[in-house]
């Protein structure tokens, strides 16, 4: 190991990097060296607390609890932080390897607590740390704030015009202020649009002396004026609309337009969508994966949570397959009988941020013969066109070209897997309870329905958290640079226990959101979880998603293939820590979960 001066490496090392230089120097001079040999034990459980913070620069530590290791601490970690903020020592530290450390005496310490940055590195509780810990690097070269209020893109106070106007009036007024729409002063207020003009007053062969309250927008959506950009695009992408007036407090302050969002940022959703919904054919559907790809990296870069982009993502791949399934429909003609095009795993939860393998489904009515066939012919059309789009086939088959029927059929089928039990009915009834309607008119109450009623079955569920728990994070003490277990799985180990859990107490809560942080919120409110354990977890889920987002743009970015698996030697030292406190968490509650559903009787 190259020598290298304890000041520099301290400087490098979070969360000392974040220091104003003046608060550094200071810190830096009371810096010492520490060695203590392999065994040595430096604190004990209830004994005197430790008096320094260490960073470790050679070696590794034990932290134990009862006997039990907690975690294990290498090159560039830290320790001492709970004893330094709470005057106790509540766990045993010994040093499992020979220990080069720098230590910082309290007194320096609790100075630096003064510092923001610094402090939220060491927050009392491990849902904060969590919160605060994941690293911003640049991915992109589009780094717009996504925070910025809303109301910083208003560029005028809206116009107005009385209930009476008629829309020659309006669009006179329009082409006057150069703009795109006016606020009508109704009650309640309303809004008219150069689009009303060319769909409602052109399209329809109505006269300028036609009342403008006859082709307006009554009730109008609305967005805070402090809201941040990205809830902006939220709505508009949701409501479909193109003008949202900005209030502050009771009073509309102004109007922004999918254009304003548009120019203000350029690789933004509304961007996305657009050219999503101007897709001529399916020979533009190649390169949709690499768009969205631009767009994750642009959002991530720009601060947004990896939970908030994968909400994006979602909403503009429900947009494709609504464009996919028109063409279809083109090309086969009137659907025989209502449908519905559903979306299962990452996708139906919306947690998708690269574009994955396909798991989609396809439920129609009962309409007798013929529709099978139709609805075939659809599945295929759609399937080979999210493929081209950048979807990869399901390895599995979960897609719709073979999973398709009558809505009856999905109801008894998904009875038949619930009172079954095995392993191979288990998995189909979780892939399939993650649904999420994304296209078409049927009604799925009756597959709803079924899903509900496995949430009261108790050996169901039972079979089912038992299945959830088979995916566990990793030993502490494996979690080495070196060694066998080098590297992690940050989907099977850390990802995937929290979302398969999730979904057990989302099925018992009788909740009908498949998110995975909108499960956990519905068993907070059931009071089948506490606040503070769906804080903790919580926090574990988005630093996992938002890491293992970050490293997969960074292997898009160098040209190598995206994969799940991490060698821990490339995460810096703070991604390991909280690495390691995300584990500790989700095997904590796994260990509730175990005694709640009591899997041990299976």
């Amino acid at each position: 190991m190259a020598a290298i001066d304890p000041v520099v490496y301290l400087r490098a090392t979070p969360p000392f990097d974040a220091l104003p230089e003046e608060a550094f120097v200071s810190a830096a001079r009371s810096l010492e060296i520490a060695f203590y040999p392999a065994g040595s034990r430096l604190v004990r459980k209830g004994g005197e607390p430790l008096r320094h913070l260490y960073v470790i620069r050679k070696g590794a530590v034990r932290l134990e609890r009862d006997g039990q290791t907690l975690q294990l601490l290498e090159e560039g970690e830290t320790f001492g932080y709970t004893s330094l903020i709470s005057h106790e020592a509540s766990m045993d530290v010994v040093v499992e390897e020979d220990l080069l450390a720098y230590r910082l005496p309290q007194e320096q310490f609790d100075l630096l607590l003064s510092q923001a940055r610094f402090a939220g590195h060491f927050a009392g509780e491990l849902a904060e740390r969590l919160k605060n810990s994941l690293e911003q690097s640049q991915v992109a070269t589009f780094r717009a704030d996504l925070s910025v209020d809303v109301q910083q893109l208003v560029r005028r106070p809206p116009v107005r015009v009385p209930e009476a106007t008629s829309v020659g009036e309006a669009a006179r007024v329009m082409r006057e202020q150069h703009i795109s729409s006016v606020l009508v002063d109704s009650e309640p207020a309303g809004i008219v649009t150069d689009r009303d003009f060319r769909n409602r007053v052109l399209a329809e062969g109505l006269g300028p002396d036609t009342p403008v309250t006859r082709v307006f927008t009554r009730g109008l959506k609305t967005v805070a004026a402090e809201a941040p950009i990205y809830e902006a695009w939220t709505m508009l992408i949701d409501s479909g609309v193109h003008h949202l007036p900005v209030v502050k407090g009771r009073e509309i302050v102004g109007v922004v337009t999918a254009n304003d969002l548009l120019k203000a940022t350029a690789q933004g959703p509304v961007a996305v969508l657009r050219r999503v919904e101007k897709l001529a054919g399916r020979d533009q559907l190649p390169g949709y994966g690499a768009r969205v790809t631009e767009m994750t990296s642009a959002l991530l870069a720009g601060g947004l949570d990896a939970t908030v982009i994968a909400g994006f993502v979602a909403r503009l791949n429900d947009a494709l397959v609504h464009r996919i399934l028109r063409w279809a429909e083109e090309d086969l003609g009137a659907p025989p009988c209502r449908y519905a095009w559903i979306v299962s795993g990452s996708e139906g939860r919306m947690e998708q941020t690269l574009l994955t393998d396909q798991d989609n489904a396809l439920i129609y009515e009962d309409a007798g013969t013929g529709a099978e066939a139709w609805f075939r012919a659809l599945a295929e059309r759609a399937n080979d066109d999210l493929e081209a789009a950048g979807f990869p086939r399901c390895p599995g088959g979960y897609m719709a070209r073979e999973w398709h029927g009558p809505i009856g059929e999905w109801a008894e089928r998904f009875r038949g897997w619930v009172a079954d039990h095995g392993p191979q009915t288990l998995m189909r009834a979780a892939i399939f309870v993650d649904y999420r309607k994304v296209s078409g008119a049927l009604d799925l109450a009756p597959f709803e329905a079924a899903i509900q009623r496995a949430g009261k079955d108790r050996i169901f569920l039972a079979s089912l958290a038992k299945a959830a728990l088979d995916a566990r994070p990793p030993a502490s003490l494996l979690l080495r640079l070196k060694g066998e277990s080098s590297e992690v799985n940050l989907k099977a180990h850390g990802i995937t226990p929290i979302v398969h859990l999730a979904r057990c107490y989302g099925l018992e809560v009788g909740t009908d959101r498949r998110n995975t942080l909108e499960r956990l919120d519905a068993a907070v409110r059931a009071g089948l979880m506490g606040p503070d354990a769906r804080a903790l977890v919580g926090e574990a889920f988005r630093f996992l998603l938002g890491l293992r987002l970050r490293l997969q743009l960074r292997a898009v970015a160098d040209g190598r293939p995206v994969s799940n698996v991490v060698p821990l030697a490339e995460l810096s030292a703070l991604e390991r820590s909280r690495l390691k406190d995300s584990f500790r968490a989700i095997k904590d509650w796994q260990e509730l979960a175990a005694y709640h559903y009591r899997t041990d009787l299976f």
